[in-house]
């Protein structure tokens, strides 16, 4: 079958989210073509390029979420009045609450839901219809909708208080987030011809995929490693009230939009499972898909006799303030009163200014901590602490890393899927975590959970596993078991292989043939009739293009990288 693929700030380029689960899973479903429907978030993501692409992939096509030129279309007076309205009630069902918000547990009401839906499918019919939404998004009607909206009888407390900063604000945000309204994604050449919308995250990856349904009937798949509306929450917390909460609810309603509307919502862990259900997903739709990792990299350590240094704990991951290593210091501080040899090895980097200056204040606490272990009467010559990265001549790979210390320790205090704490249990290593996110569900009674910051708790669970090497070998080999068992990338792609096949089977046939008498033909076209790949002619090609008046790209063949210069539109290879 043809698969739809939409990513947001991802797949198919060199850097981004998920971008190493999407590869796994288009390349292990070879079966099956694959066109990419690709959003980026930044002109360096587009510049670095794409990852080489395997054959299955028929097409790709981009569109920049970061920026978005006025398409130079001009609204009539019936145009106007259209856009007003639906503005205008999209905006209205922001005013009036929304999903899963404390103040109003429970489910939107219904008539409210539709409200927004509906008002979403007319914008983008709108968009289809005159050629764009860029323009009007910016307009001083889309500010003035929102205002009135504002002011109405009923609206959200918050939303009462927004002065004009707060609206020209919002209106900007609601302008970036309904961009892929105005591309050009939905004919019957593109998302229109594919069996099945799978979008790789919710939020604007899935709206491609809405208006695919919309437009088409195409059926929707949505998978959510880590829930966008959790993250918004999470990042719009230095905004102000009125931004916040008005935000908020668009989001809210757009998330319980895609959830309605998809055919199956796979969630990767039962964190993201429950975030979705309390945004109104129906539980009959959900089915728990864990990620796929790549296990054989860890395989020589985990299958290895060599035991590792029974003193060393290691602490693997990207350095920012929500993996808490404060607490993980002072937690060894503790440890190192009881048990004077012990060291450990923090290894990982900022991937930001913000993680670079947690990592300087970090060393500075070390120091502060242990001043004087030079000199002490049980000096190992340097401080117990280190700060390493990968690649280096003592750890030049992951596995290495991981096989450094007895015990591995994850001491987050935010976390949506533990990808560090499955690694370490591919590599067979007990470990102590703090209970945050997905991490019980992984750990499964494997290793030791603590609660997050608590140093005290994680010093003596450390404590623990070092001073019983016995309990760690078993441990780390139940981990080990569990973790090949769950967490592969032959699950994974397993699990997605037969729900394309459930979804599809479940939907009616598209696309009809008619006889003379204009009665449809059933079998006109079976399934056979479209086999995966060429028996002749040329390579596919890839197409990179966007919207209307949107950045494009060059084609290139399929499995090389993407240019980095930028054309007009090209013509889209054939199938």
């Amino acid at each position: 079958m043809r698969i739809g693929l939409l990513t947001e700030g991802g797949y198919p380029y060199v850097s981004g989210d998920a971008r190493l689960w999407c590869d796994r899973l288009v390349r292990g479903l070879g079966q099956h073509e694959f066109e990419v429907y690709a959003l980026s978030r930044s002109e360096r993501q587009e510049a670095e390029g794409w990852i080489p692409l395997p054959s299955q992939v028929d097409r790709v096509i981009t569109a920049p979420l970061w920026t978005a030129e006025d398409d130079g279309v001009h609204y009539g007076r019936r145009a106007r009045r259209r856009f007003a309205e639906c503005y205008g009630e999209l905006a209205a069902a922001l005013c009036t609450g929304r999903p899963g918000d404390p103040a109003a547990p429970g489910e939107a009401p219904a008539a409210e839901a539709d409200r927004f839906g509906n008002a979403l499918y007319g914008l983008a019919e709108l968009a289809r219809d005159e050629g764009g939404l860029v323009g009007a998004l910016r307009s001083e009607t889309a500010v003035r909708a929102l205002e009135r909206a504002c002011r109405a009888p009923g609206a959200l407390r918050d939303a009462r208080e927004a002065r004009v900063p707060d609206l020209l604000a919002v209106a900007a945000h609601l302008e970036r987030a309904l961009r892929p309204l105005s591309l050009d994604w939905y004919e019957d050449d593109g998302l229109g011809s594919v069996d099945l919308c799978h979008a790789t995250s919710g939020g604007p990856a899935a709206l491609p995929g809405l208006l695919a349904r919309h437009f088409h009937g195409v059926p929707l798949l949505v998978t959510e490693y880590g829930v966008r509306l959790r993250t918004h929450y999470l990042a719009a917390t230095d905004a102000p009230p009125a931004v916040r909460a008005l935000l908020a609810a668009f989001h809210g309603r757009l998330a319980a939009e895609t959830y309605e509307r998809a055919a199956v919502i796979t969630p990767g862990n039962a964190h993201a499972r429950r975030w979705q259900e309390r945004c109104g997903a129906d539980r009959t739709k959900l089915r728990t898909v864990y990620p796929g990792m790549d296990a054989s990299r860890f395989a020589e350590v985990g299958e290895s006799a060599e035991s590792a240094d029974a003193d060393t704990l290691v602490w693997v991951g990207r350095i920012e303030p929500a993996k808490d290593l404060v607490s993980l210091l002072h937690a060894f501080a503790e440890i190192r009163k009881e048990e004077p040899k012990t060291r450990l090895r923090i290894v990982g980097a900022p991937a930001d200014p913000e993680g670079t200056a947690y990592l300087g204040h970090c060393k500075a606490l070390a120091a502060q901590l242990f001043p004087d272990e030079a000199e002490g009467p049980h000096s190992v010559g340097d401080n117990p602490v280190s700060f390493e990265e990968i690649g280096g001549p003592e750890l030049p790979t992951l596995a290495d890393a991981y096989a450094a210390g007895a015990v591995t320790v994850l001491s987050s205090v935010v976390e949506g899927f533990p990808i560090s704490l499955v690694e370490a249990m591919f590599c067979g290593r007990a470990t102590v975590s703090t209970d945050v996110g997905a991490v019980v569900e992984v750990i499964g009674g494997t290793g030791l959970v603590v609660p997050p910051r608590n140093p005290r708790a994680l010093g003596e669970a450390c404590l623990a596993l070092l001073r019983d090497p016995e309990r760690r070998e078993r441990l780390g080999a139940a981990a080990r078991a569990r973790a090949l068992e769950l967490f592969t990338v032959e699950q994974n792609t397993t699990a997605f292989h037969g729900i394309y096949l459930e979804i599809v089977s479940h939907t009616p046939v598209r696309r009809l043939v008619l006889d003379d008498t204009g009665e449809p033909l059933p079998f006109a076209v079976p399934a056979e009739a479209h086999v995966p790949g060429r028996w002749t002619g040329p390579a596919a090609r890839v197409v990179a293009r966007g919207g209307p008046a949107w950045a494009a790209g060059a084609p290139v063949r399929a499995g090389s990288a993407m240019p980095a210069t930028h054309a007009t539109p090209a013509t889209e290879g054939a199938r």
